[in-house]
């Protein structure tokens, strides 16, 4: 039919990340803290407990909040598909989940007397990746270098000048995932 316009589930990927990132806020919520506790915040916790292993992982689809939750939703949403039309559906989860384990496991080894949670470590990877979009071998994009600039470069000052619970570290270590993949990930074989 000619006119009839129609919703889709253009972006898989990140739609489905977002919904689950949703629930497992509104079950925070219900829960009163200890669903994010018990599986969707990494923090030290014994080897021994085989949910250390899976929040190494599930941590990013926590948060704190519905604030937090819909300033990453918001970056989630805008770069997202625009990134998994590029990229494809199977390397957009790879990227969430190799995000996922790398900030999971720094913050386990540097950070254990904090709780982390949230997805701020892939929102930045998506920042950086998105930097690398009109990438050709042999040539660094000046967009990438102010996004590391700006995003990276405010991450570290605010990092070692202002104390509150946002961590600056999963931003950066997302980031550096991003950069480097959206390299690897444009770099056209020689």
């Amino acid at each position: 039919m000619k006119g009839k316009i129609r919703v889709t589930f253009n972006s898989p990927a990140v739609l489905t990340f977002v919904f689950i990132c949703l629930a497992a806020t509104g079950l925070n919520y219900l829960t009163s803290g200890k669903s994010n506790e018990v599986l969707f915040m990494t923090y030290r916790s014994s080897f021994k407990n085989p949910l250390t292993y899976l929040r190494f992982f599930t941590h990013v689809f926590g948060h704190s909040g519905w604030a937090h939750f819909i300033g990453n939703a918001s970056y989630l949403l805008l770069l997202g598909p625009m990134l998994e039309e590029k990229h494809g559906t199977v390397k957009i989860i790879e990227i969430i989940v190799i995000t996922a384990l790398v900030t999971g496991i720094i913050h386990y080894i540097f950070f254990w007397n904090v709780g982390l949670c949230g997805a701020s470590g892939v929102v930045f990877a998506f920042i950086l990746l998105t930097s690398f979009t009109g990438f050709r071998t042999g040539e660094i994009p000046i967009t990438f270098l102010l996004v590391a600039l700006i995003f990276i470069g405010q991450q570290i000052y605010e990092g070692i000048t202002i104390q509150d619970n946002i961590s600056n570290t999963a931003h950066i270590v997302g980031g550096v995932v991003g950069a480097v993949i959206g390299y690897r990930l444009n770099k056209k074989p020689n």
